[in-house]
């Protein structure tokens, strides 16, 4: 049964009465002294008037144009990161350590002292982050698949699974091998090698009997993909190299079977690999099998972000995910921070992804355990937290960036819409200094005041040159109206309620429990042009009340200053 962890304190809401106020911010700036800390502005908020001069940066937000839903951050539960959670549940009697840190990451009521994290990714499998190599069918030949088994997975994978379903009951899970079966490849191994194409078919049923082996367990799948980084062969580890057309076939295969089968809700995400390759083997795919595949997912290890946008050109009603970056430990903290929020958490969702993702969860403190021999990770990989072997945790740069974009667009009511990109610029002196994500999250009953949410990084630690973190006053423009806010150095998101003036939520829900991706009647509403420079905007978006990437026809152009990435994590290729 479920432990529940009682707060100390619970942190106030308070609703805007005069006008649109801003009460609620919370912050991670570069020096520590805030880390995720919420601050509540009751009885004295900020509040928007009359406009007047603007800030030395000034954020204008143009609530008319919409884009798509954000639906969750987080990482990937492997074999060690399930492994690490369980032995911390294990290690003290009744477990409040391992509950604290569950509710503490996962739980996605609004106003919780906590980051909501509400999308996982799980090996199909073994990947670089098992005990030891297995597929769920290891019998060379076994093209019935007679053999195969869902409990060759470790039974703790499961078991943590499921405690974090209890947390967070809007959790998206996407399923995914780092290999098929090793008797399906060319190198006999799941470490490595090329799929053979005669095992289209049995691999498609392959992966049809993982989701069934998921639903046997009560476990609702959200997307599946074919192969993690379809285009890597590492004999020390679990990869396989599919060129986009056996990718294509199997998914035309598994399409058909999964909607035979009962899973016609669930989506079939193609790719999974770096950014360097957006306008290759993603493009390739959808035109190979445009109707199997709901879009395509990104990786960090090679090429920029705004590769992304070549993909959405090309096919803008495709889903974009972000599913996978590892830091690597010995790196600069602040450093991380932002340049996970100027590629990943603002900035992958600004060039059109639906969520982002880190890679392991959890691992111990070398960055372990890992799969023997593997050279995958030279520098250790840092996890989303650390667990060490007394039973204590530690969060890490990873979880605060990722905790401060999850608020912005968790749903504000329960069974509520998630968070969707608007539209939003930055002007003044200091414009440079500020990265600038705006949200809107509707609401259950349609009379309530829809929230709108910034993520803003602010930078501003080289002004002149050395080493001088200064804060920036900024204006925040809204509907004709102004707000100023002074934005540490660091990571700030805050958000205010106004009425809703015409956006269309009808149909959207966030209960994870029901079916994903089934057909309904599409609703449509009429955007006002914004003028915004960096806007190409559709009059006439429709909005599918399930399948919400249709608003991805209207366009953002808007570029991230790319820096230099400050940790230097690469998986080893072998060509």
């Amino acid at each position: 049964m479920r432990r529940t962890t009682a707060f100390a304190s619970v942190l106030a809401f308070a609703a805007p009465i005069l006008g649109q106020q801003i009460y609620d911010i919370w912050a991670t700036t570069w020096d520590r002294s805030s880390i995720f800390t919420y601050t509540n502005l009751s009885p004295n908020p900020i509040n928007f008037g009359s406009p007047g001069a603007i800030g030395d940066a000034d954020i204008d937000i143009t609530d008319a144009s919409t884009f798509q839903s954000v639906w969750g951050f987080g990482a990937s539960l492997t074999d060690s990161s399930a492994l690490i959670l369980n032995n911390l549940k294990a290690s003290n009697a009744d477990s409040s350590s391992y509950w604290s840190l569950l509710e503490y990451l996962f739980d996605p009521t609004d106003g919780a002292n906590s980051a909501g994290f509400s999308y996982l990714r799980i090996p199909l499998g073994a990947s670089d982050f098992s005990a030891g190599l297995y597929s769920f069918d290891d019998t060379s030949g076994d093209t019935s698949l007679s053999g195969f088994n869902i409990n060759r997975a470790p039974s703790y994978l499961f078991s943590v699974l499921n405690d974090i379903r209890s947390i967070n009951n809007v959790l998206r899970i996407h399923i995914l091998p780092w290999s098929p079966p090793g008797w399906m490849k060319d190198s006999g191994t799941m470490n490595g090698g090329n799929f053979l194409s005669n095992y289209t078919t049995v691999y498609a049923n392959y992966l049809l009997k993982s989701l069934q082996g998921f639903q046997s367990k009560g476990i609702s799948v959200y997307a599946i993909s074919i192969q993690n980084e379809p285009e890597n062969s590492n004999p020390t580890y679990p990869t396989c190299k599919v060129s986009a057309s056996q990718e294509a076939q199997i998914g035309i295969a598994l399409r058909s079977l999964m909607d035979s089968n009962g899973f016609s809700g669930v989506k079939i995400i193609g790719y999974e690999h770096n950014w360097n390759d957006a306008a290759g083997y993603p493009i390739t795919l959808m035109q190979d099998a445009p109707n199997a595949f709901a879009g395509v997912s990104f990786h960090c290890y090679s090429g920029s972000v705004d590769q992304q946008d070549t993909f959405h050109s090309a096919y803008p009603t495709k889903e974009i995910y972000f599913t996978e970056c590892s830091g690597t430990q010995g790196t600069d903290w602040w450093s991380d921070i932002k340049w996970y929020m100027q590629n990943l958490f603002v900035g992958g969702i600004t060039h059109n992804s639906h969520n982002g993702l880190m890679w392991n969860l959890a691992l111990d403190g070398n960055g372990s355990p890992m799969l023997p021999g593997t050279n995958s990770c030279g520098t250790p990989c840092r996890p989303v937290v650390t667990v060490n072997s007394d039973g204590s945790w530690s969060v890490n740069q990873e979880f605060y960036s990722m905790a401060q974009a999850a608020k912005a667009t968790l749903p504000r009511d329960a069974g509520g819409p998630w968070g969707k990109r608007i539209g939003v610029s930055v002007g003044g002196t200091l414009s440079s200094a500020l990265t600038v994500g705006a949200y809107v999250t509707g609401r259950v009953n349609s009379a309530d005041w829809l929230r709108y949410s910034l993520v803003v990084l602010n930078s501003n630690d080289h002004p002149n040159g050395p080493w001088d973190p200064v804060p920036v006053q900024t204006t925040i423009e809204f509907r004709g109206m102004q707000a100023t806010y002074t934005f540490p150095v660091g990571v700030t998101t805050l958000w205010w309620y106004a009425p809703n003036e015409g956006h269309s939520f009808d149909g959207e829900f966030a209960n994870a429990t029901a079916t994903f991706g089934d057909s309904s009647e599409p609703i449509t509403f009429t955007e006002q042009p914004a003028g915004d420079a960096g806007v190409v905007e559709d009059t006439a978006v429709k909005v599918d009340a399930n399948a919400e990437f249709d608003e991805d026809d209207v366009h953002y152009a808007e570029n991230v200053d790319e820096q230099t990435r400050l940790f230097k994590f690469r998986r080893q290729l072998q060509l």
